[in-house]
């Protein structure tokens, strides 16, 4: 677990591994097993995979061009106020410091957001902030602070297309089967003990119940993902998110429960993988999108 995240990442996408099928495209269902498959691999480098595949779904989405050969792309949209954006004569430039930014060291490029307006920027016109990610899970992930200052940039779509469209939140849905895949692979040694007690071999089942269900979630999600692309997917994706977040928390407290400390102490990958997943899952808004859910099941 000590490799390279960002060099594995590399791999996929010079393999094609990080080009999935578009959500909504009949496909939907193989594109989350993808990104769970890269999950269960390893989530640091997943997550700056996930965030290529985002980008290039996001880029095809808006009729804007595809990433080409060579170039490592992700999405750098949180807290979009921290950017602004002005248009000069020489095109739009955006200033302002971004947090969160995966791959900061390692993206050819990247979509940002500034205010409602989200532009195709190259990372070597910006600065990565140094110490602003130290992190202990999810370390690997480097994604600290990048600033920018009056960085070329170029729209993509009009104001508020980005979080406007149907593919928004299909992409929630991506990040949250990535979180499937560390949860995946973060059982394991609950099915690797010889002769386990009756006790683990009840965590065990426990754990078997949580990833059917998961699988079953994705599955039906990807079936009404397909058979209706364009339709609001806000509440199934906050629907899938929540379930995934408490399937992958349940996971690792069975696991962690029916094993006892030895793998956590004695098997350094897996350390890191509950480390990461922990950090990972805290990617989601918790009780704040349970709330919104709420507000739209009432509304439904």
């Amino acid at each position: 677990m000590g490799a390279n995240a960002a060099e594995i990442f590399r791999q996929w996408v010079e393999a094609g591994e990080a080009t999935l099928p578009l959500p909504g495209s009949g496909a939907t269902g193989k594109r989350w097993a993808g990104l769970a498959r890269m999950g269960a691999t390893d989530l640091a480098a997943a997550r700056l995979a996930e965030g290529h595949a985002d980008a290039e779904a996001v880029l095809a989405e808006l009729d804007s061009p595809p990433p080409r050969p060579g170039e490592l792309w992700g999405i750098w949209a949180a807290a979009p106020k921290t950017l602004t954006a002005e248009h000069t004569d020489d095109g739009w430039r955006i200033t302002g410091d971004r947090p969160w930014c995966s791959g900061a060291h390692t993206l050819t490029h990247a979509l940002v957001t500034a205010g409602d307006q989200l532009f195709r920027v190259r990372t070597a016109d910006a600065t990565p902030i140094a110490g602003t990610w130290p992190a202990t899970g999810m370390a690997r992930s480097d994604s600290g602070a990048m600033r920018f200052d009056r960085t070329p940039a170029e729209p993509v779509g009009g104001p508020g297309a980005y979080v406007g469209r149907p593919g928004f939140w299909h992409g929630g849905i991506g990040v949250a089967a990535v979180w499937f895949g560390g949860a995946c692979s973060i059982a394991q040694p609950l099915y690797d003990l010889v002769a386990p007690d009756p006790h683990a071999l009840a965590h065990r089942g426990a754990v078997e119940e949580l990833l059917a269900t998961g699988e079953a979630v994705f599955a039906e999600a990807a079936r009404e993902v397909d058979a209706a692309p364009g339709a609001d997917a806000e509440a199934l994706a906050l629907r899938v998110r929540a379930a995934v977040d408490r399937i992958a928390a349940a996971v690792l407290d069975h696991v962690g429960r029916g094993t006892g400390a030895g793998p956590l102490c004695a098997n350094e990958a897996h350390g890191q993988r509950v480390a990461d997943l922990t950090v990972y899952l805290r990617q989601g808004h918790a009780e704040r999108d349970l709330a919104r859910l709420g507000e739209l099941a009432v509304r439904r």
